[in-house]
């Protein structure tokens, strides 16, 4: 897949353009730094939204869940939210670039310390870090870090915003580890936001699920659904660091 130097609004030196899906969409990424996963892109097609639906992304990072629910038509508008201030730029950019700045709203901010009243939407979605701050070697490349370990947010942390953001019968869409499933669905449970749809995701057809996809109903009732596994990256092609 082919990258670009120098096209798109106020590129910075360490940055570069990546075309994906076929040039559909143009996206801002650091060379080194964070960049989006295959994560990222299964959320995007596993989330419910119904057309007049207030969406958003809590660690938006580049932008590409929005710009990817905006694309298909998922969703008609919505919202970034972004801690780190290169993240949040490259998002806001990433809109322009793509023309969608009507429809995508970048926000820099702490979920911790929300800027949003209280249910302010219906859908959040969210691809938190995965390890805890304290577990295995931390990227010396802090973008990578922060995304990865729960350095700035953690799953409880996580969880306490989307409950406080969610209205009605909201949806809390996210994808974790496979081994930390357990944990995931336990404290989503104990803030009343009822696990209703499971999709695993595997290297291979033989291989143990890595992630998982879940879907939690604030107060909904008891009841899980088991989507057919995801398997390898589910068709997505990513440029090339």
């Amino acid at each position: 897949m082919n990258t670009s130097d120098s096209q798109g609004p106020g590129l910075r030196p360490h940055e570069r353009v990546d075309p994906f899906l076929d040039g559909r969409l143009k996206i801002i990424q650091s060379r080194r730094g964070y960049r989006f996963s295959v994560d990222a892109l299964h959320l995007s097609g596993f989330a419910r939204i119904g057309a007049e639906d207030r969406v958003l992304d809590l660690g938006t990072g580049c932008g590409i869940i929005p710009l990817m629910l905006l694309l298909s038509g998922a969703a008609s508008g919505v919202v970034g939210l972004e801690i780190q201030e290169d993240l949040a730029s490259q998002a806001f950019r990433n809109a322009a670039l793509n023309g969608l700045e009507g429809k995508m709203a970048v926000v820099r901010g702490d979920l911790r310390q929300l800027p949003f009243e209280a249910r302010s939407f219906d859908v959040v979605l969210c691809n938190p870090p995965y390890r805890k701050a304290n577990s295995g070697r931390i990227n010396p490349d802090r973008e990578r870090a922060i995304a990865r370990h729960e350095i700035l947010a953690s799953l409880g942390d996580v969880l306490n915003a989307a409950r406080w953001l969610l209205g009605g019968k909201g949806r809390l869409a996210t994808i974790y580890p496979a081994e930390r499933l357990t944990d995931l669905l336990v404290r989503m449970r104990g803030i009343g936001l009822e696990p209703k749809r499971l999709q695993a995701v595997h290297p291979s057809l033989d291989a143990p699920a890595k992630l998982v996809l879940v879907e939690g109903v604030c107060d909904g009732r008891p009841g899980l659904e088991i989507l057919p596994p995801l398997v390898d990256q589910g068709g997505f092609s990513l440029p090339r660091p």
